[in-house]
C-alpha cells in the first residue's frame, strides 16, 4: 500500500509530529511505502526528517500562511501525480499547509486524524485568556475575549471557513479522545470515530529512587499548569521537605517559572531539564515515584501520561480531556480538577508519602497502558481504516 502522511512539521519535537515519523517507520516496517509530505520549518539543530517540503514560516506572515499557502497547494499537487498514493493520512495542516491542500484530495481516499481542537477554535486550545475554557463557537468572540488580534482574526476566520467548505475531502475524520470528538461534534462536525494513540512497548522501570520525586514532562506554556504544579509542590515541600521535583521540556514560559520557583523557594529542590530525548526522559524520569500532568486545559489526549503509565509510573493528571479516558481514578492514578494546587498537592504527596502505594499506582497503570494503548493495537485498527477506505473507493 502506498501511503501519503500529511503533517505541518517534519521535525521531532512535539506529540503529533514524532507520532507521525513514527507511524511512518511502523509501516515501513510492515511493507508499506509510507512518505511524509510536511513545511519546510524547522527549528534549531533538529534535522528535518521529511520525504516532501514546501514553504513554510514562523514569522509573521505565518496567519497569511496558513490559511492560504499556493506553496503548498503546488507541491503537493506535484507529490500527489508523482506519487500516486492510495491512502493519503493528515495530521496537523491548519498551522502551515492551509485547507487550500484540500480540493486536491477530493479523489482520493484520504482521513484526518484530528490532533487538538484546532479545526473548531483558531488557538488550537479551546483556552481563554481569563483561564476557563471556551465554551462558544468560533467567530467575533475570538477577538472579543482577546484570543486573537484584529490583525489575525480575518484570516484565521477565513481560513476555518475554507476548512469547512472543503472538509468533505476527507473520507473518514478521526479524533484521538472522546475529549476531541465531543468538541468537534459541538462545533458542526458529526461522525468522527476515536482511534487513541499507541505508544512502543518498553521495559518496566527499575526501582524507585530513594528521594521521593515527582516529575513533569512536556512544553511550558500556560495551558500546561506547570505553575500550578509548582505552586503545589511548595505546599508538599513544607510537609515533606526531602520530596524533589523534576521538570522536563522547554517553552516560552521557562523564565517565568524560573522566577515563580525563585519567589516560592523551591530552588533547592526543584530541577529544570531542558528540553530531552525520548532515551534520555526514560532514564531520568523513569524511577520516579510519580508523574503530574497540571493541565489546566482539556488535554487532547495526554501522550505523556500513557508514556508514564507505560514506565510503571503513578500519575496525578487534571480530571478533563483525554487523561479522563486514560486514567481509572484511585486504581491506576489519580485525577484532580483542573487548576487546583491544593487538591494536586494533597494527590503528589500521598503518593511522595507512600512507596508502596506508588508502586501499586505504577504498576496497576502499566498493566492498562499495555492492554489499551499499545503501539500494535493501534496500528491494527488504523490499517483496518485504511483497508475500508480502500473497500469504499473500489
Amino acid at each position: 500500500m502506498k501511503i501519503l502522511l500529511i503533517n505541518d512539521y517534519g521535525i521531532p519535537q512535539g506529540g503529533a509530529e514524532i507520532q507521525m515519523l513514527r507511524l511512518r517507520q511502523l509501516l515501513r516496517e510492515r511493507g508499506h511505502d509510507a512518505r511524509l509530505f510536511t513545511s519546510s520549518v524547522t527549528d534549531g539543530n533538529l534535522r528535518h526528517e521529511a520525504d516532501y517540503k514546501c514553504l513554510g514560516t514562523v514569522s509573521s506572515f505565518r496567519t497569511l500562511l496558513q490559511t492560504f499557502n499556493p506553496w503548498a497547494y503546488f507541491k503537493l499537487k506535484n507529490v500527489l501525480r508523482e506519487f500516486r498514493p492510495d491512502i493519503v493520512h493528515v495530521k496537523i495542516f491548519l498551522t502551515q499547509l492551509s485547507p487550500l491542500i484540500l480540493p486536491l484530495l477530493k479523489d482520493i481516499p484520504s482521513l484526518y486524524h484530528v490532533a487538538w481542537y484546532r479545526p473548531v477554535c483558531p488557538t488550537g486550545t479551546k483556552f481563554l485568556p481569563n483561564g476557563n475554557i471556551c465554551r462558544v463557537s468560533a467567530g467575533i468572540p475570538c477577538y472579543t475575549n482577546g484570543c486573537v488580534p484584529m490583525r489575525d482574526w480575518l484570516p484565521l476566520m477565513l481560513q476555518l471557513r475554507l476548512f469547512r467548505q472543503w472538509r468533505s475531502a476527507f473520507n473518514t475524520i478521526l479524533a484521538n479522545s472522546e475529549s476531541v470528538r465531543d468538541m468537534l461534534l459541538l462545533n458542526g462536525i458529526d461522525g468522527a470515530e476515536v482511534l487513541h494513540y499507541g505508544i512502543p512497548g518498553r521495559p518496566a522501570s527499575p526501582s524507585l529512587l530513594e528521594v521521593p520525586t515527582v516529575v513533569y514532562a512536556g512544553r511550558l506554556v500556560r495551558e500546561k499548569g506547570v505553575d500550578i504544579l509548582l505552586r503545589a509542590f511548595a505546599k508538599i515541600n513544607e510537609k515533606l521537605p526531602s520530596a524533589r521535583l523534576l521538570i522536563a521540556g522547554d517553552g516560552p514560559k521557562r523564565n517565568e517559572l524560573k522566577l515563580l520557583i525563585s519567589d516560592l523557594n523551591i530552588a533547592s529542590k526543584t530541577t529544570l531539564c531542558g528540553h530531552l530525548s525520548h532515551t534520555e526522559l526514560d532514564n531520568i524520569l523513569g524511577r520516579a515515584w510519580v508523574h503530574a500532568a497540571p493541565s489546566v486545559w482539556a488535554e487532547p489526549f495526554g501522550i505523556t501520561v500513557v508514556e508514564a503509565m507505560m514506565r510503571g509510573t503513578a500519575v496525578v493528571a487534571s480530571d478533563s480531556g483525554g487523561p479522563r479516558e486514560i486514567i481509572e481514578n484511585g486504581k491506576s492514578g489519580f485525577l484532580v480538577p483542573p487548576g487546583d494546587a491544593d487538591a494536586l498537592a494533597e494527590k503528589l504527596l500521598l503518593l511522595l508519602s507512600d512507596r508502596n502505594l506508588s508502586e501499586t499506582l505504577g504498576r496497576a497503570g502499566r498493566n492498562i497502558s499495555e492492554s489499551r494503548f499499545s503501539e500494535e493495537l493501534f496500528l491494527g485498527k488504523l490499517l483496518d481504516i485504511y483497508e475500508r477506505l480502500l473497500v469504499r473507493a473500489a
